[in-house]
């Protein structure tokens, strides 16, 4: 049994939104509060919310965790 971890990003629009809902859906938990942050390279805001999920599989880095 392996806890998993992924920290989902994404520029503020309704994508993130999608991004983490999809993610729930798939059995991923929210975990702590999101970040909001202003990405001056991009000229845009970004958020970010982690996300963990408990698997029936060994962790292995070769995982793709999007997947899981």
């Amino acid at each position: 049994m392996a806890k998993l971890y992924r920290l989902l990003t994404e520029e503020d629009t309704s994508v993130f939104c999608h991004k983490v809902s999809d993610a729930l859906a798939k059995g991923w938990e929210l975990y702590g509060d999101p970040s909001y942050a202003f990405d001056a390279a991009n000229n845009v805001m970004r958020c970010a919310q982690a996300v963990t999920k408990e698997v029936a599989a060994d962790y292995s880095s070769d995982m793709k965790l999007g997947q899981q």
